[in-house]
């Protein structure tokens, strides 16, 4: 396995009804490279207590993976935008964590603006 790339992230980046929403990301070509990027993210003690770290990435050798992390959909929100960026071997993760109240259809919303601030910066 090759060696860890640098997992970027751009920290809280919205705020909705005390749910606080992340977004980290990085170059990948595996699973196991995913694997080890959602490992070194949860060492940071706040992503681990997070409430969901949702995930996905188009590998070239594979297509796509996601990982809903308890938050049904939001893993395929992250691939469409990865399909429509064309952009392949690069992992995208949102972590959420939840604020004590239902979002609704708008937690949807809330991983596509991060998604979409993640692949402004990079």
């Amino acid at each position: 396995m090759a060696p860890l790339r640098e997992l970027r992230r751009l920290g809280i980046v919205l705020n909705d009804r005390g749910s606080k929403y992340a977004v980290s990301g990085c170059p990948v070509a595996s699973r196991a490279e995913i694997d080890a990027a959602l490992k070194a993210l949860k060492r940071d003690k706040s992503y681990a207590k997070a409430t969901h770290n949702t995930w996905a990435a188009l590998l070239s050798d594979s297509g796509p993976l996601k990982g809903d992390d308890g938050e049904a959909g939001a893993g395929m929100v992250i691939i469409r935008m990865l399909e429509r960026e064309a952009l392949q071997d690069h992992l995208v993760i949102v972590t959420r964590w939840f604020g004590g109240k239902h979002l609704g259809g708008d937690r949807f919303r809330h991983v596509q603006s991060c998604v979409r601030d993640y692949l402004d910066a990079i």
